[in-house]
């Protein structure tokens, strides 16, 4: 009930299991899926101390605890959470239409995936929804010093194709991420991708375009006068 749209439909077959296998009942079996929803947001992963996997088995253990009381329960957290985690990257797929569009870009120009977060999360969905084909290269945040929005890991995207940061357009859809980011490293220019077409009015940062579909970006790039024989340009998504 509690539970944002996208991952009620992974934490769907957890509440189902914990039902039927290990006889809890709808309402406890939903309470711990929203416990451990809210432990997500907040989370905060050091890698040097926790590797990701045994945070995120802690999140059930605590979830489960908390809803139900008694002994902490390690394995039936750990069922819990592989069997969230197998859901999640089975959903995990570029649409035909995404796909062709990066394919036609691609002929022009050179892509790169640039995003935040745990190497080995990151790495997993990547080949989940396997993209690799799409993209000239991918870097994950995790796997360097920092992470979006410092400058310096947006610069070293750009060392890593030989191409000025004035060359280059940030495509994401986080404010203060992506397009924060992009405009602190100076790239040509910010597109956000905001599915929800909705904003404050004060909106900040302020992205150079707004789209509502990533299928709108070659309109925009043509608005830039981004055409295919500059191969020099990359785009992150």
């Amino acid at each position: 009930a509690g539970l944002p749209k996208t991952n009620a439909i992974f934490l769907s077959r957890v509440i189902s299991a914990l039902q039927s296998k290990h006889h809890y009942g709808e309402g406890e079996a939903r309470a711990i899926c929203d416990k451990v929803q809210a432990k997500l947001l907040k989370e905060c992963h050091d890698p040097a101390k926790m590797c990701i996997t045994d945070l995120r088995i802690s999140h059930w253990e605590e979830a489960i605890q908390e809803t139900i009381g008694g002994e902490a329960n390690r394995d039936l957290a750990a069922e819990c959470y592989y069997l969230w985690k197998t859901t999640r990257l089975q959903h995990l797929a570029l649409a035909e239409d995404t796909r062709a569009m990066l394919t036609e870009l691609r002929k022009g120009l050179r892509l790169l995936l640039l995003t935040n977060g745990d190497r080995q999360t990151q790495r997993e969905k990547i080949e989940a929804c396997a993209c690799q084909p799409y993209f000239d290269a991918i870097v994950v945040g995790g796997e360097q010093k920092e992470e979006k929005p410092a400058p310096s890991i947006f610069h070293y995207c750009c060392d890593l194709l030989g191409v000025q940061p004035a060359e280059c357009v940030m495509v994401g859809d986080s404010l203060d991420t992506d397009i924060q980011g992009g405009l602190n490293a100076g790239l040509k220019a910010t597109v956000w991708l905001n599915k929800a077409m909705t904003a404050p009015v004060d909106t900040s940062p302020v992205p150079h375009y707004i789209i509502s579909s990533v299928l709108d970006l070659p309109a925009v790039l043509q608005k830039m006068d981004i055409r295919p024989y500059m191969k020099y340009q990359i785009l992150y998504f």
